[in-house]
């Protein structure tokens, strides 16, 4: 379910605090599993319960994605600590919350259930408390989950944004560092206009037409615009536009021909199966390595979502020190 917020994801983890890697793994995500405590942080108590339902979720990815039960039962031990310290962070977040006095309207909440709501369960309130009824969870209970959730977003985007700006030298040394990353093979921008025999149409017709479609490109009309009128594919509306596509990802009919021809050339007439096709060639780029000015704003991107998750991690660790925790 798109929007219902599954607390950790295979994917996006912090990382575990050297006392959690110390610990064992209950086996909770098969039953029987313990009843207790897994952790307590100051005056809050994570159950086995509330860790089991995290967990349970993400079960059949782990077990898809793993060829034996020794893998099976190791990334399931590494998800059992993730998960616990994201819960373990979750209360954190939300003490720190409390202690700034910040203030979050109903409204917000009222808006995301309402989104939960319809985009999840197609404003099917029958179907939502099935859903309840399966997690065992209450209406007040997935209320309050909903609100620690959007406060924990809130809370952690915010660190976010305090990272500082990202200077020009810092990207220019990540550039020089990673060149081989921005490696791009020979490609070219394309336009192709498709035709298919329409049902009981002669050949002769298709040929005809297809000869109009060449005289009307040779006479001028820019081929974006005859692609609009006469091209039979989804790209049409597009004006036929390919976008940039490498040598590998055309079929080699095609292909032979988008890489002799110039820029701003159109091939002659490409036969394939029932379809005949005419490629446009809109640019050109040659294999090597993009310039420093092609990839700036990605590498901005990449190392501001860097600082912005050591700024994170650097709060979650203040916050781990200064609270008790326990892990059982």
């Amino acid at each position: 379910m798109k929007r219902l917020f599954i607390l950790t994801s295979l994917t996006a983890l912090l990382t575990l605090s050297s006392t959690l890697l110390a610990q064992e793994a209950h086996k909770i995500w098969e039953p029987p599993y313990t009843h207790g405590i897994a952790a307590a942080v100051e005056d809050s108590i994570i159950t086995y319960e509330e860790l089991r339902r995290e967990l349970l979720p993400l079960v059949p990815r782990v077990r898809e994605g793993t060829g034996s039960n020794a893998e099976f039962d190791k990334q399931m031990t590494e998800l059992y600590f993730e998960v616990l310290q994201s819960l373990v962070d979750r209360i954190l977040i939300m003490k720190d919350f409390q202690t700034k006095e910040f203030n979050l309207p109903p409204s917000v909440i009222e808006n995301e259930f309402d989104k939960v709501l319809f985009e999840d369960f197609d404003n099917d309130r029958a179907k939502f408390h099935d859903f309840l009824k399966s997690q065992g969870k209450n209406v007040r209970e997935f209320r309050r989950e909903l609100y620690e959730q959007i406060i924990v977003s809130i809370m952690r985007s915010q660190k976010q944004r305090t990272a500082a700006q990202i200077s020009p030298e810092r990207i220019e040394n990540f550039y020089n560092e990673n060149k081989l990353h921005f490696y791009e093979d020979e490609a070219v921008k394309l336009r192709i206009i498709t035709m298919r025999p329409i049902a009981g149409e002669s050949s002769d017709l298709m040929r005809q037409n297809i000869e109009k479609v060449i005289a009307e490109i040779d006479s001028g009309t820019p081929f974006e615009e005859v692609a609009k009128e006469y091209s039979q594919d989804s790209r049409r509306d597009r004006g036929g536009d390919w976008g940039w596509i490498q040598r590998g990802d055309l079929k080699e009919e095609l292909a032979e021909h988008a890489f002799s021809l110039g820029v701003g050339e159109h091939s002659d007439p490409i036969k394939i199966d029932s379809q005949t096709m005419i490629v446009f060639v809109e640019d050109y780029r040659e294999e090597g390595i993009q310039d420093l000015v092609e990839v700036r704003e990605n590498i901005e991107e990449i190392l501001s979502s860097q600082l912005g998750r050591q700024t994170q991690e650097q709060w979650l660790e203040r916050l781990r020190k200064k609270a008790y925790i326990r892990y059982f």
